[in-house]
């Protein structure tokens, strides 16, 4: 459980911008990785903005009210390495590392939190004064897709916290998709039948925000956020719910859902694997408070398209995907190097592992684990060491060159699958799962034939001679060069034809130079 602090101390009061939003997209524009746009903005004009832009989008005068909102924010790797303060290859071993942090909650007063600087309640609390656009074009309404929803669970006392969509309805109602297995579906499913269920939504957040509710980590999931972000986390408690959040978020949609269950339409949506989701019937929220920064920065994520691998969900659910194949790789191979879940594929589907294989078959092994940890995940590919699992090209080269389809393909079925993936052809929830071992067979990595050409390092002894070189022994011409410090290497051409006469000079099966 978390630690928790009723009175904040003068750290977290005097630094409730470290872990602002607007701070981090501040930081995006001091490393280009922001375009901003300053003039005014309809709604109709954000979509293009966002769709396939490699960078983050801050638009500062959007829609009638000149809202400021931001987008693309963790759309790619390297911004989602930032918020954590490491290169993207450490980005994995950071976030296991913070998991393991105990966490720290520091209470604060509504005076001093900084996400109810302005309460709006009763009529004046309205979802559609807030800058929600069309994203895709058969989208069933405006969405707000970048809200992060916590709700407490009555029967254990812990919050729990995820990424919701929701879809306008009204001023003060909105579609909600709560149609997937999950820990929200279950708390709502068990408590409707006792009334309204109380949540409240975050509605611009730290990127490390977002990572924390994609995690499944059975703890308090507000806890989770102080353990993610390595510092103590302040909260406050909401107006018109007892639901604690972030106190340093931008704005606060506050409410619950109605007991009626899943009975309102809500989709179409352009959907994370790059396809439309149909209608579904799901939960109504209903709105009763707004609060927000007085500087408030609205956000927004993108979702789908053709660029799958630009967009913040790709990249939230690939680092998510990252954690759980680790773990599961921890039980079932000695020595595994690193895990790359591909945006492409929606940061799930397509999973790539790097090992040092210490006995045979761990190649098979951790294939197997991969399988069985994540029902998303549908092909898995494992590499040797040698090979970048986050290059496309060396990738390729090694399933070109390494891989053969009668030796080394593993492809089961039966398991379950995710409803939303296209391929399975309608309603089916199983699916099959394919395994491409792309390593070398235990115990050949030593063979010329496997060895991947690098560049001469000219590192070696020096000799008097090529001669005292290969009495020395065996050598390969570079060590040849480096034994006479050559510059050039055609001298030791015409060496090496001297000695062909007397002693004699021979080549053995690796096509090094020796004596005969």
């Amino acid at each position: 459980m978390s630690g928790n602090d009723r009175k904040p101390s003068a750290a977290i009061a005097n630094d409730l911008d470290r872990f602002r939003l607007r701070a981090f997209v501040d930081a995006l524009d001091k490393a280009g990785e922001l375009e901003t746009h300053d003039g005014p903005l309809d709604l109709v004009e954000l979509a293009a903005l966002f769709e396939e832009n490699p960078r983050a989008v801050l638009a500062r005068g959007v829609g009638a009210e000149r809202h400021e909102l931001v987008g693309n924010v963790v759309g790619s790797r390297a911004r989602l390495a930032m918020a954590f303060g490491v290169t993207p290859d450490k980005l994995l071993h950071e976030v296991r590392r913070r998991l393991n942090t105990p966490p720290r909650l520091v209470e604060l007063s509504r005076e001093e939190a900084p996400v109810q600087q302005v309460v709006l309640t009763g009529d004046d609390a309205d979802l559609t004064s807030l800058p929600a656009h069309l994203q895709h074009g058969l989208d069933g309404a405006p969405y707000i897709s970048a809200a992060i929803d916590f709700v407490v669970d009555p029967r254990t006392g812990l919050t729990n916290s995820g990424i919701r969509r929701l879809m306008l309805r009204g001023r003060r109602e909105s579609g909600i998709d709560l149609v997937s297995p999950s820990d929200f579906r279950a708390i709502y499913e068990a408590n409707a039948k006792n009334g309204p269920v109380p949540v409240s939504f975050i509605v611009g957040s730290h990127p490390i925000d977002h990572v924390a509710a994609t995690m499944r980590v059975p703890v308090d999931e507000l806890g989770l956020v102080a353990s993610l972000r390595d510092a103590p986390l302040p909260v406050v408690k909401c107006v018109t719910n007892d639901i604690r959040v972030p106190a340093d978020a931008e704005y606060v949609l506050e409410g619950y859902l109605d007991e009626r269950g899943h009975v309102e339409a809500e989709g179409p949506f352009g959907e994370f694997l790059g396809y439309y989701g149909e209608v579904k019937r799901n939960p109504v929220f209903h709105l009763t408070a707004i609060t927000h920064r007085r500087d408030a920065l609205f956000q927004t994520m993108s979702i789908g398209g053709r660029k799958m691998e630009f967009t913040d969900t790709a990249q939230l659910n690939a680092l998510r995907t990252e954690v759980i194949v680790w773990r599961a790789l921890e039980s079932a191979v000695r020595e595994p190097l690193g895990v790359c879940a591909t945006g492409s594929s929606g940061g799930m589907f397509n999973i790539r592992v790097s090992l040092r294989q210490r006995v045979p078959g761990e190649a098979r092994n951790a294939i197997a684990a991969a399988f069985g940890c994540l029902a998303n995940i549908k092909n898995v590919f494992v590499v040797d060491p040698d090979v970048d699992i986050f290059s496309d090209a060396q990738m390729d080269w090694a399933l070109a060159t390494r891989f053969q389809p009668d030796r080394d393909l593993v492809v089961q079925g039966g398991f379950r699958a995710l409803p939303l993936d296209p391929s399975l052809g309608g309603k089916s929830r199983i699916g099959g799962k394919a395994g491409f071992d792309l390593t070398w067979p235990f115990g050949e990595t030593g063979k010329l034939e496997v060895t991947v050409p690098e560049l001469p390092k000219f590192q070696g002894k020096a000799f008097v001679s090529v001669r005292a070189a290969l009495e020395d022994g065996p050598k390969y011409f570079e060590e040849l060069m480096t034994a006479r410090a050559s510059r050039d290497g055609r001298e030791i051409v015409r060496e090496l034809e001297l000695l062909r006469a007397a002693p004699g000079v021979e080549r053995d099966e690796r096509g090094r130079y020796r004596l005969r």
